[in-house]
């Protein structure tokens, strides 16, 4: 039969009792209220029969339908109270499609419950639904949906001048569909709760448009619904009207409908808006999100001579007491221009900052520092040296131009407009703030950054960047007198957006390798070798005519039992070494970095002329495990490595490398809490939770190092099995990926998302006990084609990749690896088998004896190696 046509009982009137309340709560507990609702019934039917004949006994009676269910529902029929309308509706199905007379007649129906006296500031609460009979003595729900009508709150709404002194209504319609789990597990959606929290937040808000009061409404109903059952993922649609704004018209509104997925982060743990001069600004401090950019000069220097000037507005506002504190950053990108396509390409960034300044005096100072940097009018959109705009104010809407004015952005010059308006539009803009406040809702648009970058068109250009200072520095006069000079640029590298998913990932996926120059007479895989000033020399040299891009000098070795190194004797081993190499003319443009956890050490080898920092402690000592520690002493003990390190690296402008250990190199291989990520997952797990917490707080904070200027060290080789260093390798790009860690209670977004890599793994421990399971005992200099695997595993990963390296002849060898840029076959029981390319140290030597080939077994514990 085909099911074309209705016949339906409208509006019936009915007397029920409902334990859920009516205008107000029971005023007694578990107490039902007598009140009025309103039931719709339509069945769907073919009456093409009756019609035709006028035939009465081919037509369902909706005149007993109605008798029925009045009688069914009647308190004075002895039926019992009803929990909710769903309680209602599920009365009805069974008596409609499972019970004598009507069950013999109808096999589906569709129900709509009104309750008339809903909850205060509510018109009326609707349920609608659908069921059809499965058989004789069960049915299945099909739609299901709660209407909301009219909550009207009172809210600061509109663009007027007297429509931001004075509260109006805002009238706030919501439609809830794809909650049904609730209905078919027995349980009731709490709708007064909803209305509640609807009416108390939007009264809260001061919004200027239509369109931010219905995004929030969405994001207030979802995590109310959330937060009354976690499994649920409903639609919402919201209708936000002004019934009071129009003379010739009922109202303006303003419809959207929204699901959690349009909120990526975890719904209750999302920043939303609040009312504007209210939010953010705590104890008189408020918070700016302030972007920025430069393709004239040296761009990273003018960066961070902005950002220093940022933080000194009492110098160039001096008739203006304030502070600034830049607490966040984000990563650097290289983009191409946009709308001036004729100049060089752009370094784009963005930080968060506390300040006490108000928008006005905040926009002056941004404008006197892109003075003093050097930007001197040009074409709009042109070249300039620094340009630096306010992105976000708190979560406050504003512009300083006469809204007769507002009708285009040809004419900002001059005045503010908050927040930026052509930052959608800007994957360059985006993209920064993503990385530091990925769930902040937009003002105006009602949607997260993080949900506004998925839609913002992607520039297949775009890259990220580390600069290299040139160090020491030279001789000069700061520009301001308080502000601490920076280094000119030696040198930068590109690197990709992300290590995961997507063609662009693959952008410039290149590997670099850094020699290590060890001047200690203990080293575990080199003993002595280059502990005399010429033998280093020499190794440095060699290695940087093979390849090598940055040299990395140690004077303290990390093995377990390793002697112990005085400050002063850890200086006198690298800053000679470091010195030697900024005169030699054929290195001296290497970048170095110094492998140091000791401030002191690490600001002698800056003065020398090290670039970068490397500490496998992660700026918390030798002895603090876990971190933070429960004990007082290695507490105070590890703060003060955090501030020495962070301020050596602050105030010099130095990359950093943080790596992931556990004090002692030998000890503390358990990490078991962190199992609930999966047997094979919870070293990594642990890496992320603990370098993270670690990097967090290095980069967050007044003081914090600059997130553009930090590469990680998952640690291999430290604190950790075979099987540990192993999954470590297996997994690397999952270290760095940007997905939710943390227990299911817990989850939250990986903190070490985006970060370059750094893997050594060189000649270690872990290798000569895999070399061990087939018989043999290697010495640390045998390891070689061990060590080569581990390297492949980590580039064919597609890592913004750092390769520790210790000798001479397989840096050849990675750089062939590295230009081909991926190893093909590595399987779960694939083999990788080493290429033998022009200019490998296999081609050369044309030795087959020492061909290796080396698999990962679907066991995963070991590599299996083989002649």
């Amino acid at each position: 039969m085909s099911r074309k046509d209705w016949i339906r009982v409208k509006d019936l009137a009915v007397d029920v009792l409902l334990y859920s309340g009516a205008r107000w709560p029971s005023k007694q507990a578990g107490k039902p209220v007598l009140q009025p609702i309103s039931l719709t019934v339509s069945i769907p039917t073919d009456i093409k029969y009756s019609a035709d004949h006028d035939d009465l006994n081919s037509s369902i009676n909706y005149s007993a339908i109605a008798s029925s269910l009045r009688t069914l529902l009647s308190p004075t029929s002895g039926t019992p109270a009803f929990a909710s309308l769903e309680h209602i509706s599920r009365h009805i199905y069974d008596a409609l499609l499972l019970e004598a007379p009507f069950n013999s007649l109808l096999d589906e129906a569709f129900i709509s419950v009104v309750q008339i006296k809903a909850p205060i500031h509510c018109s009326r609460i609707v349920f609608e639904s659908s069921a059809r009979r499965q058989d004789q003595s069960t049915w299945k729900l099909g739609t299901f949906r709660h209407v909301l009508e009219d909550i009207d709150c009172h809210a600061i709404i509109g663009v007027n001048a007297s429509e931001r002194l004075e509260k109006q209504v805002a009238r706030v319609h919501l439609s809830i569909e794809g909650h049904a789990g609730l209905f078919e597990a027995g349980e009731s959606l709490d709708t007064r709760a909803v209305v509640r929290k609807i009416y108390e937040n939007v009264g809260k808000t001061e919004y200027l448009t239509l369109e931010a009061l219905a995004s929030y409404a969405a994001v207030e109903s979802l995590k109310e619904i959330r937060r009354q059952s976690p499994a649920l993922s409903p639609t919402v649609s919201v209708k936000a009207s002004k019934p009071f704004a129009l003379v010739f018209a009922s109202a303006s509104e303003v419809e959207i409908s929204r699901t959690i997925s349009d909120y990526p982060s975890p719904i209750d743990k999302m920043q939303v808006p609040f009312p504007h001069d209210k939010v953010g600004a705590v104890n008189g401090v408020s918070t700016a999100a302030i972007a920025f950019g430069s393709n004239l000069g040296d761009s990273f220097h003018n960066i961070e001579l902005a950002l220093r000037l940022l933080e000194a507005p009492n110098e160039l506002l001096r008739d203006v007491t304030g502070k600034v504190d830049i607490v966040n950053t984000s990563f650097l990108y290289e983009s191409t221009p946009m709308y001036v396509e004729d100049q060089p390409n752009f370094i784009n960034g963005a930080c968060m900052i506390e300040t006490d300044l108000q928008p006005i005096q905040l926009l002056r100072l941004l404008k006197s520092i892109e003075t003093t940097v050097g930007r001197v009018p040009s074409i709009r959109n042109g070249p300039r040296a620094v340009d630096l705009d306010i992105v976000f104010y708190n979560d406050e809407v504003m512009d300083t131009r006469a809204i007769d004015a507002r009708g285009d952005l040809e004419n900002l010059e001059g005045h503010l407009v908050v927040p930026h308006p052509r930052m959608c539009e800007r994957e360059f803009v985006l993209r920064p703030l993503n990385d530091m406040i990925p769930d902040f809702v937009h003002p105006v648009k009602g949607q997260t950054i993080s949900r506004l970058l998925e839609k913002v068109v992607a520039d297949p250009s775009l890259r990220k960047v580390m600069p290299v200072p040139k160090l020491p520095l030279s001789d000069r006069d700061p520009i301001v007198p308080s502000v601490q000079p920076v280094p000119s640029t030696l040198c930068h590298w590109l690197y990709p957006i992300s290590s995961t998913g997507g063609n662009r990932s693959k952008l410039d996926s290149k590997t670099r390798l850094m020699a290590i120059v060890n001047t200690t007479p203990d080293s575990f895989s080199d003993g002595s070798d280059h502990e005399s000033l010429p033998t280093a020399m020499i190794f440095a040299k060699s290695a940087v005519q093979d390849g090598a891009v940055i040299l990395d000098i140690g004077g303290y070795s990390t093995r377990p039992g390793a002697a112990f190194v005085s400050v002063q004797d850890e200086i006198d081993r690298v800053a000679p070494v470091i010195s030697a190499i900024r005169e030699d003319e054929n290195i001296a443009s290497v970048p170095v970095s110094v492998d140091t956890f000791r401030p002191e050490v690490a600001r002698a080898a800056i003065l020398a002329g090290a670039n970068i920092i490397n500490d496998v402690y992660s700026f918390t000592g030798p002895t603090c495990y876990p971190y933070p520690s429960t004990d007082a002493k290695e507490c105070e003990a590890a703060r003060e490595y955090m501030a020495g390190m962070k301020a050596a690296a602050r105030e010099f402008a130095v990359p950093v490398v943080l790596m992931h250990s556990r004090a002692d190199a030998g000890s503390n291989t358990d990490y078991s809490e962190y199992l609930y990520a999966g047997p094979d997952h919870s070293v990594v797990e642990g890496v992320r939770v603990e370098l993270g917490r670690k990097v967090e707080e290095i980069v967050r904070g007044p003081g914090g190092v600059r997130r553009w200027m930090v590469m990680i060290d998952p640690g291999v080789g430290f604190s950790k099995t075979v099987k540990g260093n192993l999954e470590v390798l297996r997994e690397a790009a999952s270290v760095s990926a940007d997905v939710l860690i943390g227990p299911d209670t817990a989850r939250r977004r990986n903190p070490l998302a985006g970060y370059p890599f750094l893997i050594g793994s060189s000649r270690k421990s872990f290798l000569g006990a895999i070399l061990a399971q087939d018989g043999r005992t290697t010495a640390p200099k045998e390891r070689t084609f061990a060590t080569a695997a581990t390297v492949a595993c980590a580039v064919q990963q597609g890592l913004p990749l750092f390769v520790y390296m210790m000798f001479k002849r397989w840096l050849i060898f990675f750089g062939c690896l590295s230009s081909y840029g991926r190893c093909y076959g590595i399987g779960p029981s694939e083999t990788i088998t080493f290429c033998s390319a022009s200019g490998c140290p296999q081609k050369k030597t044309g030795n087959m004896a020492e061909m290796r080939s080396i698999s990962r077994p679907r066991d995963k514990s070991r590599f299996q190696i083989s002649n």
